[in-house]
């Protein structure tokens, strides 16, 4: 049973008739350029096909009703009084999503429904970013307002912002709402202008779980983030994506070593993300591959982001011959890495790297070849 067919099906159970409306929205993987994204920098992920899906129905007050079919959990709460939880739940990112709709302005109409996904949580995928989405197109359904998806993409950084306190660019949220089926997407993270560009032919993206998690918000990502606003600071620019690297060579020895290292590592990703847009219009596998392997070094040695395990899946996968180039992906410290594979040669490639990875680590991975997924929409009805 599909997930489509998982949330329909309970919605029917619990509520006596099928759903009004059933609403999709992806996680994703960032094929290259980490952290650059609050620096008003690069990014190039892509959409993957593996979504939040809710399926739902309005209601005739101003409350939210959820069942998360994953968690076998209810949970409501009114549009009127919307408060923060302590500790935070999955329905905080449905409260918070609703929160952050209202201070943008938007009215909003209240609804019933089930929530179910398969984006791992904490893996580095955007399972967070997926949800938030997902309910913003929960409530464009019943609320009938305008759906822009930039505009949705901000909504959604807002609600980890300013509702639950990570410092996080719009990247998530940016290509959750913005995927474009068997592309991947650039994104210019200051305009939020993007281009698409296909994989290069006969190769394939390979998601690459280590069974480790994160959690972002107890991580090191808001110090990060600190890191390279003093590192802006001291070029004398707004944020890291105006410096460029001659001038990052010619002014940055009277910088403290760390903040020189943390924004290295943004000034030259932010530099192989548009390598890697001329090298994807070219078709060029082994060139995105190199920038993909140079990425990873500079989050393990500048931005110290990676971790053991993370660094084991990669040195795994960089040793196969199918493999054209592998770094981590995500918020780091945890999670997942990514690898661009030759495609008739993948089958071998996830039965050698998961040998290689359980005899190094104590870790269970789990390896998936993934496919590029439009972004958020309504896919009942159509």
């Amino acid at each position: 049973m599909s997930l489509q067919e998982k949330v329909h099906q309970i919605f029917k159970d619990e509520f006596g008739e099928d759903p009004a409306y059933i609403v999709r929205a992806p996680g994703r993987v960032n094929l290259i350029g980490e952290h650059t994204d609050y620096n008003d920098g690069f990014v190039f992920p892509m959409a993957i096909d593996r979504a939040t899906w809710i399926a739902l129905r309005p209601r005739e007050d101003n409350k939210v009703f959820a069942i998360s079919a994953d968690l076998e959990d209810k949970q409501n709460f009114m549009l009127d009084n919307l408060v923060r939880s302590e500790k935070t739940r999955w329905i905080d990112y449905l409260i918070g999503t609703a929160w952050s709709l209202q201070e943008s302005g938007y009215k909003l109409t209240g609804w019933e429904g089930v929530v179910a996904g398969d984006v791992p949580i904490g893996a580095g995928l955007s399972s967070s970013a997926s949800l938030e989405i997902a309910t913003a197109r929960a409530f464009y359904c019943v609320s009938q307002f305008e759906w822009d998806k930039a505009t949705m993409a901000k909504v959604g950084q807002s609600v980890e912002n300013n509702w639950l306190g990570l410092k996080t660019g719009i990247m998530d949220q940016m290509i959750s709402a913005s995927g474009v089926e068997n592309r991947a997407l650039m994104i210019d993270c200051r305009s939020l202008e993007t281009i698409t560009a296909p994989l290069p032919p006969s190769t394939v993206v390979v998601i690459m779980d280590t069974g480790t998690r994160h959690t972002l918000v107890d991580s090191k990502y808001n110090e990060r983030r600190e890191q390279c606003e003093a590192a802006a600071e001291y070029f004398g620019v707004g944020k890291l994506r105006d410096v460029d690297i001659e001038m990052f060579e010619a002014r940055s020895e009277g910088l403290d070593d760390l903040p020189r290292r943390r924004g290295r590592h943004i000034v030259y990703e932010n530099a192989r993300v548009l390598d890697a847009r001329d090298a994807m219009n070219a078709g060029d596998a082994e060139w995105i591959g190199k920038l993909m392997i140079e990425s990873h070094i500079s989050m393990r040695d500048d931005f110290e982001i990676s971790s053991p395990a993370l660094d084991a899946m990669v040195d795994c996968a960089n040793a196969e011959d199918s493999c054209y180039g592998a770094r981590m992906t995500g918020g780091g410290f945890a999670g997942c890495a990514v690898a661009l594979v030759k495609a008739d040669e993948v089958e071998t490639f996830v039965q050698n790297v998961t040998a290689c990875y359980t005899a190094n680590t104590e870790h269970t991975p789990i390896i998936y070849i993934s496919q590029a997924s439009n972004g958020a929409e309504t896919v009942y009805p159509q």
